[in-house]
């Protein structure tokens, strides 16, 4: 497969973990069977390790319908996608236009071009709902946006092919997974303050007590023997939150991506954590006393291996 023809992420995201995609690479269990991305986006994770041959099998879902309907589309009908996008001027105007426009009017292509061609265009690549759930970013100024990459869009097709896509709640991989499978949670974060607030993929928002359900999930996953690594922000709050003794925490430094001000975009910490060890050597250690699982065993008060 030559460099041309690996997928990568095909739409902007906020909160897209291109840049991090190393240090969780880095601190990936070494085995696993089912890998699950509860809060798909971009899917940056997916395709890294698409590209690096480290998937087996793959559950991707989101609650964001427009978002998992996009990815069916490029899946199911890439080439019917592609020729719908194809007939989209970049044009203010138009750009308005097709924004007005309800979605699930629309054939499941329309949709999907709609999302690549609003996203792609609009304004620092946001995706962002009001109340009433429709999507309300204005048009960005872009001399030339890449929202019609026919290559990527068909190594993406057949990246998707034998990967389950679902509309659900993050907890559906309660129901979902079994021992020995990867969950990589990359939720809304914990905002660093309290005007920054980037949660608003979905018209209800992502609040505190939300995180606290996918923290409970983690412990849950956990009894499972379900691997499980997540992202956040580096705040006194997620520290907090997984606060017990089977999880593992890493601080690891990435670029802040959106920012309406220049100045304000720079190096920021955020916590990997996991509930296995994060060090591949201590992995491997323990793959030898086990032929299968390196989980920490769950208990109320301590770690077993």
């Amino acid at each position: 497969m030559s460099e041309t023809l690996l997928p990568k992420p095909f739409l902007k995201w906020a909160g897209g973990k291109t840049q991090l995609a190393d240090d969780i690479l880095k601190r990936m269990p070494v085995y696993f069977n089912t890998y699950f991305e509860p809060f798909v986006g971009s899917g940056a994770i997916f395709f890294r390790l698409y590209r690096e041959r480290k998937i087996k099998h793959a559950i991707l879902s989101d609650i964001n319908a427009e978002l998992i309907d996009t990815y069916k589309a490029i899946r199911d009908c890439v080439d019917e996608v592609i020729k719908v996008l194809s007939c989209f001027p970049h044009d203010k105007n138009f750009y308005y236009e097709i924004r007005s426009k309800d979605p699930w009017n629309m054939s499941l292509a329309e949709r999907a071009a709609r999302m690549i061609y609003l996203n792609k265009t609009g304004y620092n690549g946001l995706y962002r709902v009001n109340r009433q759930g429709k999507f309300n970013v204005p048009f960005g100024k872009y001399k030339s946006p890449n929202y019609l990459d026919k290559e990527n869009l068909q190594a993406v097709s057949l990246a998707l092919q034998k990967v389950e896509l679902i509309c659900a709640s993050f907890d559906i991989v309660l129901r979902k997974t079994k021992p020995g499978d990867w969950v990589y949670f990359d939720p809304p974060y914990i905002p660093l303050s309290q005007t920054a607030n980037f949660t608003s993929y979905y018209s209800n928002g992502f609040n505190l007590q939300d995180q606290e359900k996918l923290r409970d999930i983690c412990i849950e996953l956990t009894k499972k023997n379900v691997y499980i690594t997540l992202s956040n922000s580096d705040t006194p709050i997620t520290s907090n939150l997984f606060s017990y003794p089977f999880f593992s925490k890493d601080i690891v430094y990435s670029n802040r991506a959106i920012n309406c001000n220049g100045a304000k975009r720079g190096k920021i910490t955020e916590l990997i954590i996991s509930n296995y060890p994060m060090q591949r050597e201590t992995q491997l250690k323990l793959l030898e006393r086990n032929s299968l699982y390196f989980v920490h065993s769950y208990t109320e008060n301590k770690i077993c291996y």
